[in-house]
């Protein structure tokens, strides 16, 4: 047994005894539900993978799961499961059926890395567009504020009292050089 449909208001549960089965109205389905909102080929059970999924065959009444109306969906081990008004709790251990690891995600996309997507962008904080327009025009130099410009102007060691050293302490201005005194001028004849 692959796992079973337990109905929701009591009732025996319906074991899944092949990995493909058809539910429906005929008796020619593997699952046979005689109510008359179920259509004659209403929907599938596939199980892929070790995971259950549930393909609508364009039943009159659909198929819903936990409220949701699906055309094609996985189904997880707890999952409500509606066929047409009839609900059930669908119950199966993925290990035991063979899957590994995490559970495929939908659309058959590959399970998602750390590195896939810009940091900004999962955090969302950034969209793709967002980035590709941002990396689309030309970089603008880094703004350097006057007090910076003023700094890189006049070179090492030429800072103004009180300005911050490298370490963020301030410095003390070094006197000047004492220059010499220009000679004095010759006496006049």
């Amino acid at each position: 047994m692959y796992g079973e449909l337990i109905p929701i208001g009591g009732g025996d549960p319906i074991p899944l005894i092949k990995k493909t089965l058809l539910v429906g109205r005929r008796e020619s389905c593997d699952i046979v539900l005689r109510f008359s909102n179920v259509s004659a080929h209403h929907c599938q059970l596939l199980c892929i993978g070790g995971y259950w999924y549930v393909r609508d065959l364009k039943s009159r009444n659909g198929v819903k799961i936990n409220g949701v109306r699906v055309q094609e969906k996985r189904l997880d081990s707890g999952d409500e499961l509606a066929i047409g008004k009839h609900k059930y709790t669908f119950k199966y251990s993925p290990i035991d059926l063979g899957a590994i690891g995490p559970p495929p995600l939908e659309g058959g996309a590959e399970v998602p890395t750390t590195f896939d997507k810009p940091l900004l962008e999962r955090a969302g904080l950034e969209t793709a567009a967002g980035r590709r327009y941002r990396e689309s025009r030309p970089a603008k130099p880094p703004a350097v504020d006057p007090y910076h410009l003023a700094l890189m102007d006049e070179g090492p060691g030429q800072r103004e009292k009180g300005s911050p050293d490298a370490d963020g302490a301030e410095s003390t201005p070094e006197p000047p050089a004492a220059q010499p005194e220009p000679p004095e001028p010759p006496p006049e004849p």
